[in-house]
């Protein structure tokens, strides 16, 4: 049996040691919000955090994780900088298809923890290993940059 602290909650789980955590949150948890992209740790897709650490998933085998924080998308917004980051993801208006978005927005939460203002500079190079199919590049960069400043406008609904 293997515990995993995630999202603030231990879990038991009873996996093989090398199956990647990936498949133990999705297949076995049933935390359906860190996607599957590439499978081989290029598309970004599969973040997660680990120790605040934005990992990939999809290639982390289980037993990795143990003694660890897991924090995954359903969890980020339970910190400041995470609701800061999904309230500008929102305020912007990020997604399109919006099946990138949670490795994205995990990736941007990650940064912003480490960097509290980053320059395009550092934007760039942490969001580099974050593939998305529909070009947000442009939008993800304003929302970190909102995000970062706290000034974070969210879109007004039509009545």
């Amino acid at each position: 049996m293997i515990v995993l602290s995630i999202n603030g909650q231990d879990s038991q789980v009873d996996v093989p040691d090398d199956m990647p955590l990936l498949w133990v949150l999705r297949d076995v948890l049933g935390m359906y919000g860190t996607k599957f992209g590439c499978g081989i740790a290029q598309c970004g897709a599969c973040t997660v955090h680990l120790d605040g650490q934005a990992v990939r998933s999809c290639v982390l085998p289980v037993a990795g994780a143990v003694g660890k924080k897991i924090t995954t998308i359903e969890g980020i917004g339970a910190t400041d900088i995470g609701k800061r980051v999904q309230q500008a993801w929102l305020g912007i208006e990020v997604a399109q298809c919006g099946y990138c978005q949670t490795g994205q927005i995990m990736t941007a939460t990650a940064l912003l923890a480490q960097k509290p203002t980053p320059t395009d500079a550092d934007i760039d190079s942490a969001m580099s290993g974050n593939l998305c199919r529909c070009g947000t590049y442009v939008r993800i960069r304003a929302a970190i940059k909102q995000a970062a400043t706290g000034q974070v406008t969210l879109p007004q609904t039509i009545a």
